[in-house]
């Protein structure tokens, strides 16, 4: 078995993507609850795409990171037409594994807080893996 290079990656390193609610994007659309606001599991993936942003740049050629365990709090509503960020930060690094603590919030107030795990694995071996698995 083939090690993984261990990750180029220092607690401390940060991104943020954003997104702006639409319809789509609503606890109605996702079918996670009967409200026009932005849905639990839309939140998660925006938390999720700022990890992933994180470690873009200084990824290995053919490794990829795939997320392992997640903690979220979404803690306030956000209606249709309002702009979200999520901020990661990485805060902690064991071998392959990258520990992320997530903040998405809008103008005013923190919509959602958590931690995301995510570790980092060869692409085309975990594609193969999954495909044996289905």
């Amino acid at each position: 078995m083939q090690e993984q290079p261990e990750p180029a990656f220092a607690p401390g390193l940060t991104a943020q993507v954003e997104l702006t609610v639409t319809d789509a994007d609503t606890a109605q659309a996702v079918g996670s609850g009967d409200v026009p606001v932005l849905g639990t599991p839309r939140v998660l993936a925006l938390a999720e795409a700022a990890t992933v942003a994180a470690t873009a740049t200084g990824m290995p050629s053919g490794s990829t990171t795939v997320g392992t365990r997640v903690e979220l709090e979404h803690l306030a509503p956000t209606v249709v037409g309002r702009t979200v960020r999520a901020q990661a930060v990485l805060t902690a690094v064991d071998g392959r594994r990258l520990s992320f603590e997530v903040t998405v919030s809008d103008d005013t107030q923190t919509v959602a807080r958590g931690r995301v795990d995510r570790i980092m694995v060869d692409r085309q071996r975990f594609v193969d893996r999954a495909g044996r698995t289905s």
